[in-house]
């Protein structure tokens, strides 16, 4: 495997399981220094000692708790190279809106898009210090087409990730800093199988709707995230990078 990310600072959040921790691996395997920010401080150090990368305890949703992480891995490393903002959570009190209370609501918007704020806002100065970085942050493929088996506050929050990264991906291109929302299709991880083994007619409903039949592997994420974090993608910001089996293409799928 080419090592696209030889010695760059890697830092991902929600990086102990699925999408987070099949991108530590593959970051690693090109080279990079990755640094797993993460709630569950077991899973967090399990994983980086894994793929020998160092571990910081982080409640993303905690501006000074982000701000830590961030000086932490500038004092350990001296640069910060790549942020993958990864971080989040899909409840089951995330419904319908006419089911989904204000608090379930008020949750799921702290991690899934204040945390990227934070995250954003507080690696950005270290990125223009050094007049360089990729930021990639974790959209979905609801921030750019509907549901009728909807969860209300995680497509709110995944259309605000992926308004916020383009506008971040304008405001600083001239400053060397890359920004794009990763927009991923439904994803073969811890978090949707338990979602689809409490309700299979939920399940079955949406893998109807991907051409390709089946769901992606957290590996095949971690492969688009590697791209946009490295020189091959030098010319992409602003960007919603869809990874999603053409889903979002699809007006009806092949039998």
């Amino acid at each position: 495997m080419p090592e696209r990310l030889q010695d760059r600072v890697a830092v991902i959040t929600g990086g102990a399981s699925g999408i987070g921790l099949a991108t530590a691996r593959r970051f690693t395997a090109e080279g990079a220094k990755v640094v797993i920010a993460d709630l569950d401080a077991d899973t967090g150090k399990r994983a980086a000692d894994e793929v020998g990368g160092l571990f910081v305890p982080t409640d993303v949703t905690d501006a000074d708790a982000v701000a830590q992480l961030f000086a932490t891995v500038d004092a350990e490393f001296g640069s910060i190279d790549i942020a993958f903002n990864n971080a989040g959570i899909s409840p089951p009190d995330d419904d319908s809106i006419l089911d989904t209370g204000i608090e379930a609501w008020r949750k799921v918007q702290e991690v899934n898009l204040t945390s990227v704020y934070l995250c954003c806002k507080h690696v950005l100065p270290y990125m223009r210090r050094q007049g360089r970085g990729s930021i990639i942050n974790t959209a979905s493929f609801v921030a750019v087409m509907g549901a009728a088996t909807s969860q209300i506050s995680y497509t709110a929050s995944k259309g605000g990730v992926l308004a916020m990264s383009r506008e971040l991906g304008v405001q600083f291109a001239r400053e060397g800093i890359r920004v794009n929302a990763l927009c991923p299709g439904p994803v073969n991880t811890p978090l949707l199988q338990e979602l689809f083994a409490k309700d299979p007619e939920r399940a079955e409903r949406r893998l109807v709707h991907v051409p390709m039949g089946r769901f992606a592997e957290a590996s095949e994420i971690a492969a688009a995230v590697a791209f946009l974090a490295s020189d091959d993608a030098s010319f992409i910001t602003a960007s919603q990078f869809l990874v999603d089996g053409g889903i979002s293409g699809a007006y009806v799928t092949p039998l």
